[in-house]
């Protein structure tokens, strides 16, 4: 450790990779940071408990023994004042919020770029002395007690790893959340994730969708009916935001409701209180509102469509799930997550998927998205019988996205149907983007939904070819 009379801030730094270690803290020590490393947990925790604090603590999450998660919390124990930061080659969804739940300022993945690792560090340290100056016990009271179960959502493109850390962040709020993205995208499992890591988690999810109703009826099951409201109202009915109290209401496809019931939206959202159909008596209700479209609201708003004001109600957070093209290098962790729980559900033991059937699934556009490639995975486990899904067993659409001959496969491929490592999987199909874009290595970070040097740093382990001159 190289001390500095006065460094911008005292870091410890863990890892059980001991040169990475070394390397990372020289470039911090030359920023001016003191910088203290550790190797292990037990390590840390040495350290934690020496002479001075720590302003922030830099942990990688899969460690021997003791993980990142048991070091955050250990730290909120013994210094609760100091920043952590996640640094992980394991990137995935559910390890983000994980860590962010647990009080993580920020989760990187590896390998990471330096110069934006040194600004989301100086961002951390600003927030830390910007809560100090407020309130000297803030970070203390920001403790959220347990980690939760891990987060429900698969996935490790930045993406999808963004939208977690966002997720973990507003779901203690009381903010209105507003999800977009394409159908099929998961909008509905990331409106439960936030109210699951709510404070309201003990009452209520009630979902509703908007587009499935006349207005009439939506009305009615949004705001209920007293009794003779209209006719066919034999009996009062309660509404879905009464149901809802001191839960969250979920409106799906919020962008087809219509222009009168808006208003009536809009009064309830801004008042907290709704109206029955049939009664001029107000009820109050507590309703923490999250809405979700597959529409651009915004566009919506622009065309007269959609108030402005109810848009402005609802998107206090915006969450966007990118399609799943857009995240190819997930599907392999999907396709693993999905065939174990339709195989619990159906009953069926670990299926697997040959190498032919696997370049299909990943070359399919997937219009219909996540729950697309649900729907297929379950088919196919259910039409398999010898526990191998192959090419014969996925719909006409998803085999005729590429190019079947085995000439045509990647060099490499088993032709024979055998079973390729997720690494290799992976490697395969980030060769195959290359040679789709000629070697254009910016054209296919965008298409991989991976950084330029990130790509970089694959070909390199890899010993993939040279850009083509």
């Amino acid at each position: 450790m190289r001390g500095e009379t006065r460094a911008r801030g005292r870091l410890l730094l863990v890892d059980d990779d001991e040169p990475a270690c070394r390397l990372l803290a020289e470039v911090l020590e030359r920023d001016a940071y003191e910088v203290a490393t550790a190797l292990s947990v037990d390590d840390a925790v040495v350290a934690l408990d020496g002479p001075g604090a720590f302003d922030a603590v830099l942990t990688d999450l899969r460690m021997p023994e003791r993980n990142g998660l048991d070091l955050l919390r250990l730290v909120r124990e013994r210094n609760p004042d100091a920043v952590v930061l996640v640094l992980t080659a394991f990137g995935d969804a559910a390890a983000a919020g994980e860590a962010i739940r647990a009080g993580a300022f920020d989760f990187v993945s590896k390998p990471y770029d330096i110069g934006a690792l040194r600004q989301t560090l100086a961002r951390a340290l600003e927030r830390r002395r910007l809560a100090l100056s407020r309130e000297p016990d803030l970070a203390a009271e920001s403790e959220a007690g347990a980690v939760p179960d891990r987060i429900p959502l698969v996935g490790h493109s930045p993406a999808i790893i963004d939208v977690m850390k966002t997720v973990a962040r507003v779901a203690p709020s009381t903010a209105s959340v507003l999800v977009l993205g394409e159908t099929g995208t998961g909008k509905e499992l990331i409106a439960r994730t936030v109210h699951r890591y709510s404070d309201r988690h003990a009452r209520r999810f009630v979902a509703v969708n908007c587009a499935a109703l006349a207005e009439g009826l939506l009305e009615s099951e949004l705001f209920g009916h007293v009794r003779g409201a209209f006719t066919g109202a034999a009996s009062a009915r309660t509404g879905l935001f009464r149901e809802a109290d001191r839960g969250t209401l979920f409106l799906d496809e919020a962008g087809d409701i219509s222009p009168a019931l808006q208003s009536r939206l809009l009064r309830a959202l801004q008042e907290h209180e709704i109206v029955p159909v049939g009664s001029e008596t107000p009820v109050k209700v507590d309703v923490r509102v999250i809405a979700a479209s597959h529409r651009d609201l915004a566009e919506l708003v622009r065309q007269g469509r959609f108030r402005d004001d109810l848009y402005y109600r609802l998107n206090v957070v915006t969450l966007t799930l990118p399609p799943l093209r857009e995240r190819v290098q997930d599907i392999p962790l999907l396709i693993d997550h999905f065939l174990r729980t339709l195989g619990v559900r159906h009953d069926r033991g670990l299926v697997a998927v040959d190498a032919e059937a696997q370049r299909m699934l990943l070359e399919y556009p997937w219009p219909g998205n996540v729950r697309e490639l649900q729907n297929v995975l379950e088919r196919a486990l259910v039409l398999v019988e010898q526990d191998v899904i192959g090419p014969e067993h996925l719909p006409p659409e998803v085999r005729g996205a590429g190019t079947s001959p085995a000439a045509d496969a990647p060099a490499g491929t088993d032709p024979t149907g055998g079973f390729l490592p997720l690494g290799e999987l992976e490697r395969r199909h980030v060769t195959r983007v290359l040679e789709s874009t000629g070697g254009n290595r910016e054209a296919a970070a965008r298409i991989l939904g991976v950084s330029r040097r990130t790509l970089t740093r694959m070909i390199q382990r890899w010993g993939l070819p040279r850009r083509r001159r």
